[in-house]
């Protein structure tokens, strides 16, 4: 089971912790919607937007965050794979 996150309100005028937690629930502008795994911390982030969020449970199960590799090590991958090649 899942959260559908949706957010509904604009976050301007609203303070940092608030636009931390929006930022938290994976959320970055008007409109955006999210599924988030139902969790009680979850659960508290949309609890403390309640006001800027429409959420919603759902049957489905929230995909798991992708994972992106640093720049740095990107860069330093494809520079050995160039030297190697050549």
């Amino acid at each position: 089971m899942a959260l559908k996150v949706k957010l509904v309100k604009s976050s301007a005028g609203s303070s940092k912790e608030m636009l931390d937690t929006i930022r938290g629930l994976g959320l970055k502008k008007f409109g955006d919607e999210r599924l988030v795994k139902d969790t009680p911390s979850n659960r508290g982030l949309v609890f403390k937007v309640k006001h800027l969020v429409s959420s919603e449970v759902v049957q489905q199960e929230a995909p798991a965050p992708k994972r992106r590799k640093p720049r740095k090590i990107v860069a330093r991958d494809r520079a050995r794979a160039k030297a190697a090649q050549g």
